[in-house]
């Protein structure tokens, strides 16, 4: 008898349509931005891998995306990072098998992960912050090291939306994912990623910088969508200087921004940007 293994899931899913248009209807094969759990668990020496966080999210960099949010949760830094790994526990059903990732330390996490971490942790594709188990909790500004390099001007600024949506190739397909970039002050995007969620993208960023070898602080980050709490929170944490969005941002947003010295920019586009910090 053979176990058939599981099949890698990919960022999109064909499926059939009918479209409705003035002229009639159609049908015609689509396309879909593939939505999964990802379910992240934390393993360091004398620890055995415990669940941490589960999380809805587009297959594609699941490693980064495991990183990057264990150094916006200031569980880790990128140094402790030993390596990641997809779980090859035999209790896994085959529907699980991508969709479960271990991260091991090499010494124990920067701080406890507590209650908040474990059991049935989890958030949606539309959440960076509901595993927050307090009010309180949930407005600290995270640890991080304020930039202090140059920041892109207001022309650079206006340019970085149009720059990473040339680069959206799942969105081009699709239409519905989020994107989410590093870039120098010149202009320069180091990193680009996309996902279902707006807060999975920018994890995946920052892990990507990480497992690089590489820092995740520079001159600026830039979102696909509105400027929203949990993402001023990442970029903060990740030390970023300026976080730019072609959206809106909250009050929140501003008033975290505010207290942490990050640039926040929002209903950027090439012929106007709006600065709030």
């Amino acid at each position: 008898m053979t176990t058939e293994r599981a099949r890698r899931p990919g960022p999109t899913v064909r499926t059939r349509v009918h479209e409705v248009t003035p002229s009639g209807e159609r049908a015609r094969e689509d396309r879909l931005a593939t939505e999964e759990p990802l379910e992240i668990r934390l393993a360091w020496p004398g620890a055995p891998a415990r669940r941490v966080w589960v999380t809805m999210r587009t297959p594609g960099h699941d490693f980064e995306l495991a990183a990057g949010w264990l150094v916006h949760e200031g569980l880790a830094s990128g140094a402790s990072i030993h390596g990641v790994a997809y779980c090859t526990d035999v209790t896994l059903e085959p529907e699980e098998e991508f969709n479960v990732v271990t991260v091991t330390l090499s010494a124990p996490p920067l701080r406890d992960p507590g209650h908040r971490h474990v059991g049935q942790s989890s958030g949606s594709s539309a959440c960076g912050v509901c595993g927050k188990d307090s009010v309180t909790e949930a407005l600290a500004a995270p640890a991080g090291s304020r930039w202090t390099g140059a920041l892109p001007t207001t022309d650079v600024v206006r340019r970085l939306p149009d720059l990473v949506r040339e680069r959206q190739s799942v969105f081009d397909r699709t239409g519905g994912v989020h994107a989410a970039a590093l870039a120098t002050a010149g202009g320069e995007l180091l990193a680009i990623r996309e996902d279902v969620g707006r807060h999975n993208a920018v994890d995946k960023v920052t892990g990507a910088r990480v497992l690089a070898g590489s820092s995740p602080a520079e001159a600026c980050l830039v979102v696909s969508g509105r400027a929203g709490f949990e993402l001023v929170q990442k970029a903060i944490a990740a030390g970023v200087g300026s976080l730019v969005a072609v959206g809106a941002p909250t009050s929140l947003s501003v008033r975290l921004a505010q207290e942490s010295g990050l640039v926040l920019y929002g209903f950027t586009r090439p012929d106007r940007c709006v600065r709030y910090v």
